[in-house]
């Protein structure tokens, strides 16, 4: 094995880099008339993308598949192989094949193809050679092709599974604009993920409701409503006339301001010293909203209203850090 110093090893991934680079900046050229005819096609699809390739370019189609499907066009990968002994039946007439193949010539591929001509299903390519087989049967042949490989042998798939992966993105991306793909479009694909659970997370699915909201009625001692407080654990309670209304709340914080008062917790009524112009939100409100507005107003905890000012919830900052929303 070959002895590298520390600055021969940055160098060598340095070269790498800088191959790969050089090697994209062709295809910027590339974003032509083909490039168009196959976003139009893409667009029109009715069914869904179906992206094949074999060996490294099989995992970058995976990639790209994938890119698609969770960007607003329905798209899934198929390996070439496996097509060939039953998975074509996945592939449909309203479909849209886009295959694969540096070479143009894979034959796995090209075994296949006499059926998506029996289905009439519109087949876009991209290789790195315009006239290959499998470019001249397409209907949009996308150019991939790149003059030099990082790998120093010339083998290994490098710029090459780089280019691909770029034309790929660069079609994900275009069909999401033209398709008005917003970001709540995204969380709806992407309902375990941070940005998610920000966009889709209400304040409904969240919020303590039923025998969970602390609750006391008008009149009552202040004591009761200390009780109250420490059995439901949320750090305040709501205080309601007899239709449920809100009429105030009383938190951990107002009790510390009523102690320096010295006021007799055992006797003073809670109107008296409850806050009587508590912030609320409604059921429907973005839990990322409910969120800031807590940050804003250096508050623990919000009472949900409904259109009749009746309590049908409390939701607590802890229940907006335990969804993850920070």
């Amino acid at each position: 094995m070959q002895q590298y110093s520390d600055q021969e090893l940055c160098q060598l991934g340095q070269e790498v880099i800088t191959t790969e680079i050089r090697s994209l900046q062709p295809l910027i050229n590339r974003i032509d008339h083909n490039f168009i005819q196959a976003i139009k096609i893409l667009l029109s699809c009715k069914g869904r993308i179906v992206v094949t390739g074999m060996g490294k370019s099989g995992h970058i189609g995976n990639k790209i598949a994938a890119t698609m499907a969770s960007t607003g066009s329905p798209a899934f990968f198929v390996h070439p192989g496996e097509a060939g002994h039953g998975d074509l039946g996945m592939i449909q007439s309203d479909d849209v094949v886009l295959a694969i193949s540096y070479s143009g010539n894979s034959s796995e591929i090209l075994t296949l193809t006499p059926h998506f001509n029996h289905l009439k299903v519109p087949l876009i390519t991209m290789t790195g050679s315009p006239n290959s087989e499998l470019a001249r049967q397409s209907v949009a042949h996308l150019d991939i092709s790149i003059t030099q490989e990082a790998c120093p042998l010339g083998l290994a798939p490098t710029s090459s599974t780089t280019a691909t992966l770029v034309m790929g993105d660069a079609l994900a991306v275009t069909l999401l604009k033209a398709r008005g793909f917003t970001e709540k479009d995204f969380a709806f694909s992407h309902p375990s993920g941070r940005l998610g659970r920000r966009l889709l997370l209400e304040v409904t699915d969240l919020m303590h409701t039923g025998t969970e909201i602390p609750k006391v009625s008008s009149g009552v001692s202040l004591s009761d409503a200390l009780l109250e407080i420490s059995d439901k654990r949320l750090g305040m309670t709501t205080i309601i006339d007899h239709q449920d209304r809100l009429l105030g709340i009383f938190t951990d914080g107002d009790l510390r301001r009523t102690l320096h008062k010295n006021i007799d917790i055992n006797s003073a009524p809670i109107d008296d010293v409850m806050g009587k112009s508590p912030k609320t939100v409604c059921a429907k409100m973005l839990a990322i909203d409910c969120l800031h507005l807590m940050e804003e107003s250096k508050i623990t905890s919000l009472v949900v209203t409904d259109e009749k000012k009746q309590v049908c919830g409390v939701i607590h900052m802890h229940d907006l850090l335990q969804a993850g929303l920070l």
